[in-house]
Formats: structure tokens, C-alpha cells, sequence
């Protein structure tokens, strides 16, 4: 093993110790029961740790193999957008509607093992330590508070919703008991262990509601627009590559309108004489066109990726063996509606898993969440996440376990999406509908999270809101009247864009780097060029940044 190898082997450790939420999310054993130091004094740890870290890294002499050049790199990029972000006291404002501690604190035992008496110590571990992280976490968001650097009113009002839910009725808490008694594991203590553990922790984010309610809404600030230059530092952390906002945004509105064009084309194959809206409203409500149930929706979900995985392995793709398996579920109530992946384990005895959250929908519209279901497992995240998982012989352990930049991770998810209809598994109208309107979704994101972060008006020549300032309201209306976004859905996104500035451009950005790497290497290699070992070569180096991914995709 090589010395970059071996230092980032001790990384992962180091990190895991100190950060045991994502160890969990992302399957390192060991740190189950922990919650790590949420406190200031935590952070500045955290701080000391990245660039002892870091400079280790840049200690080490050049290398001749490619393999470990590319370790370097990866593992200077990570660190350094660690540094920045602390650097920046992005800690001190760390909440907002979908992925911030508060999130994570809630969401963390979805992740963990109910099957053995191990992995319930875990659980009952983590639920008696949740007071003290809920504190170090308040104690984070107070100092944030006291120097102006309170998360917006908006993040802060949805954070009191989650929190409500997290501590009521609904409460996913409540499940644990009876999961507990559904594993057999026949412990009457450590029972008694979780179910008051249930009832501190639902106590806990009932009294984080009100922290939240009570005093943090008071200082935080109406606008929710972060500007220019903090926009630019988040789309930097997000795809590993710096943007020019105006000529994006630019950008984006030129992919509207291409999309916009196409989605009418398959309008006129659906229903001919029918107009866009109405078309799409017909595939939101035909009970014909949709899932029945939950359960049948997951049912249709898991057929569908295990259909797709068991033809394009050998002809399309080399699916390593350990992700020959995924697994499909519905996510607990309380959270943005919506799909996520989790990937498998470091030792993949968990499965890869595909989430969707539905809310309190019974019927289920199908023509939008078959590019989905690609999207966020096979061939998207499960694959890419799966196959760096498995290369363990090229890439270090903290490549495959730490790094994820949406740029080329999400980048890869959309561009699966072209794959599929490109391969001709979008087999009806409906679905190649779904699959532009989810294209769309990612456009208007480019459009409606640059403009709104950065106060641009919306250009002159559209026909929407022209020349006019972008509202939350005017954003809600486009992801609907564009993206057939349910009005729910649109206002969860809309949260979402507002507290998690330069993430939801990541996906359209992406894609376009990856079309246009392969364009590239077609014109470059001519009849040698060769997709499926094009796709090879991506899968192996995973969601790393675009500038060291195209750097690497060009060395041949």
C-alpha cells in the first residue's frame, strides 16, 4: 500500500471518531452509539484535525502512478472545502429545511442496524446522548446568533415544523418500540432503554421547537438571499468547480426554453390538440396512470431497478457483485417530500437503498417518478456510489467513503436519466414526459436558485414574470406552471433552494459536464471510442470534484 493510501486509511478513522453521523450514514462501523462534539469547541477540532490533515497530504513526494496522484487530489480538494467552510463559520448557521444537523440528529437512526443486540445498544446509546448533542448544537446556533449569522426566518419556521412532528403524534420515535420487539431480541432492560429514550427524544424536539419558535425566529433575518459572493463559495463547495453565476444563469434560462419545446412535443404524442397543462395535469390525475397504494408504488419502484440492473449488467455496465442488491422504501413522515439515496455500508451488509418521501399521498402519479427511480438508484447514485464503493483497489478508503460532490454525483444521476431514454427504457410518452419535466426541475433550479440568491431580475424576453424580481411565490409558480411540480412539492423545494444556496444547480451543471466530457472524448477518439468503457472510467474515480474529474477523464 502506498503512503497516500495508507495515510487516507487512517483518515477515515480519524474522521469517523469525530464525526459519527456520517459515519453512520455512510456505514463505517464502530460509532454507532455517539453523536461526536456538536459544540464551538467541536468545531475548532474539527478545524485542527483538516489541516493536520491536509498538510499531511501535501507532505507527500509526487508519484508516478496515476492512482495516487489522483488520491491527492481528491484528498486536498476535500480537505481544503472543509477548511473553507468553517473558515467561513458556515457551522454557526448550520440549519436549514433539508440538510443540516437538525436533519441529521432526526434522520441518523433511519441508518442504523434493528436486526441485532448490537445495533439496539446503538440505538438506546445514541437516544440517551441526544440531550447533550441537541445542546452542543443549540450552543453552535446561539454563537451564530449573537454574531448576525442567524439562518433565515424561513429555514427557522420550517426547522419548528420538523421539530413539532419529530415530537408528536406522528413521531417516527414512536416505531422504535416496536421494531425493538419485532428483531426478538428478548433484553427487557435494554427494551426499557428505548422506549425511555423514545420519550426523552421526542421531549427533546419538542423543546428544540420551542428554542427555535421563541428565540431563534426573533433574530433571524427576512431575506433570504445569501449574495454573490457567499453563492459563489457554496457553488465552489458543491461542484468542485468555480462558476461565472451570470453567464449560468444565462445558461439555464437557454435550457429552459429547449425543454420547454420538448415537453409540448410530447404533449401533442399524449393527447393531440391538448396543451401542455393540460396534458400534465392529466398525468397527475389519472387514477389509470398511478400507483394505488404506498406500498404498491414501492412494489412497481423495486421491479423496475431490478429489471434494469439484470439487463444492463455486461451489456451497458460491469455492476460489481456486492450492489447486485437494492432495496426500495418509504421514508417516515415529517421530512421534505421528495427521493434520496443512502448508499450501502463499507462492507455492503447494508444495502444501498432507494427513499421516497411521499407525504400523505395514497395514489401515486407515475410518470414522473420512473426517471426518478433511475435517477436515485440504478443506473444513478447506486451504481456510482456502488461502484466506488467496490474499487477498493484504486481508490483510497477515504475516496470511496467521505468525498461526495453533488456536481458529479448528482451530475451522473441526471445524465443516467439521458442514458435510460437514450436505451429506450422510458418506453412510454408518459415517462419520457416525467423524465423532461424532471429535467426541467433541474433547469428552473439553475434559474430559481441563482436569481433568487443573487437578486437578479428575470430576463426580458421570457414570458415569465418578465423583467421582474424573483419572489418565493413566483418560484412555487414556476416549478408548477414548468416542471409539473405539485404546489406541496414546489413549496418544499423552494425552502429548500432559499436555505441550501449553490446545491440545486449542481445537478444541471453536472450533467452538462459529463455531455459535454463525452462529446469531447467521441470527437477525440473517433471509432475507438468506446461508451460503456467511457462510463467505466467515470464510475471508477466516483462524485469527485468536475475540474479534478475532467482533468482525469483527459489523461486517457
Amino acid at each position: 500500500m502506498s503512503q497516500i493510501f495508507e495515510i487516507a486509511d487512517r483518515m477515515v478513522d480519524e474522521t469517523a471518531a469525530a464525526e459519527p453521523i456520517d459515519a453512520t450514514f455512510v456505514g463505517v462501523e464502530g460509532h454507532d452509539g455517539e453523536w461526536g462534539d456538536q459544540t464551538i469547541a467541536g468545531v475548532e477540532g474539527l478545524r485542527e484535525m483538516y489541516a493536520r490533515q491536509l498538510a499531511e497530504v501535501r507532505a507527500v513526494p509526487e508519484s508516478s502512478d496515476p492512482w495516487d496522484r489522483l488520491a491527492i487530489d481528491v484528498l486536498e480538494e476535500s480537505l481544503s472545502a472543509g477548511l473553507a467552510s468553517i473558515d467561513a463559520d458556515e457551522r454557526l448557521r448550520d440549519l436549514n429545511s433539508i440538510a443540516s444537523t437538525l436533519q441529521d440528529l432526526r434522520q441518523v437512526f433511519d441508518h442504523m442496524d434493528t436486526a441485532s443486540a448490537e445495533g439496539w445498544e446503538a440505538i438506546a446509546a445514541r437516544l440517551e446522548g441526544l440531550p447533550e448533542a441537541i445542546a452542543g448544537y443549540r450552543e453552535r446556533l446561539d454563537e451564530g446568533r449573537r454574531r448576525g449569522l442567524a439562518a433565515a426566518v424561513r429555514q427557522a419556521a420550517e426547522a419548528v415544523r420538523q421539530c413539532r412532528t419529530a415530537a408528536g403524534t406522528e413521531s417516527p420515535f414512536d416505531t422504535m418500540p416496536g421494531q425493538f420487539e419485532g428483531a426478538g431480541i428478548g433484553d427487557a432492560s435494554l427494551a426499557a432503554r428505548v422506549a425511555a429514550g423514545v420519550e426523552s427524544a421526542k421531549a427533546e424536539f419538542a423543546s428544540l421547537a420551542d428554542y427555535f419558535e421563541q428565540q431563534y425566529l426573533p433574530d433571524a433575518p427576512e431575506r433570504d438571499a445569501v449574495g454573490r459572493d457567499r453563492y459563489v463559495a457554496f457553488a465552489r463547495r458543491y461542484l468542485g468547480t468555480s462558476i461565472d453565476p451570470i453567464r449560468t444563469y444565462e445558461w439555464g434560462w437557454s435550457e429552459v426554453g429547449r425543454l420547454r419545446a420538448a415537453m409540448i412535443g410530447v404533449a401533442e404524442q399524449i393527447v393531440p390538440g391538448a396543451s401542455l397543462a393540460e396534458v400534465l395535469d392529466l398525468l397527475a390525475t389519472d387514477a389509470d396512470r398511478a400507483a394505488g397504494s404506498p406500498e404498491e408504488f414501492r412494489r412497481l419502484m423495486a421491479e423496475r431497478q431490478q429489471i434494469a440492473l439484470d439487463e444492463l449488467d455486461g451489456s451497458q455496465f460491469d455492476v460489481p457483485d456486492p450492489i447486485k442488491a437494492i432495496d426500495v422504501k418509504i421514508a417516515p413522515p415529517g421530512g421534505p417530500l421528495g427521493a434520496y439515496y443512502v448508499g450501502p455500508s463499507e462492507d455492503f451488509a447494508r444495502a444501498g437503498s432507494v427513499w421516497f418521501a411521499l407525504g400523505d399521498a395514497t395514489t401515486i402519479p407515475m410518470f414522473d417518478q420512473v426517471s426518478t427511480a433511475y435517477h436515485e438508484g440504478f443506473p444513478g447514485h447506486h451504481l456510482q456510489v456502488g461502484t466506488q464503493m467496490a474499487v477498493a483497489d484504486k481508490t483510497t478508503r477515504f475516496h470511496r467513503l467521505m468525498v461526495w460532490y453533488p456536481g458529479s454525483g448528482e451530475g451522473w444521476a441526471l445524465y443516467a436519466e439521458d442514458l435510460m431514454e437514450e436505451l429506450g427504457y422510458l418506453e412510454k410518452p408518459d415517462y419520457l414526459m416525467g423524465k423532461y419535466a424532471s429535467e426541467m426541475l433541474r433547469a428552473c433550479r439553475v434559474v430559481i436558485d441563482i436569481g433568487s440568491h443573487l437578486e437578479l431580475p428575470i430576463p426580458s424576453d421570457q414570458p415569465f414574470h418578465s423583467g421582474e424580481p424573483w419572489t418565493y411565490q413566483r418560484g412555487v409558480d414556476m416549478l408548477v406552471d414548468y416542471a409539473a411540480q405539485l404546489r406541496p412539492v414546489a413549496e418544499s423545494e423552494m425552502n429548500r433552494y432559499l436555505g441550501w444556496p449553490g446545491q440545486a444547480i449542481s445537478y444541471k451543471v453536472g450533467q452538462q459536464a459529463i455531455r459535454d466530457l463525452r462529446a469531447e472524448e467521441t470527437v477525440r477518439l473517433g471509432a475507438d471510442f468506446d461508451l460503456k468503457q467511457f462510463h467505466a472510467r467515470l464510475l471508477d474515480v466516483g462524485s469527485i470534484g468536475l475540474d479534478t474529474l475532467g482533468a482525469w477523464m483527459r489523461r486517457g
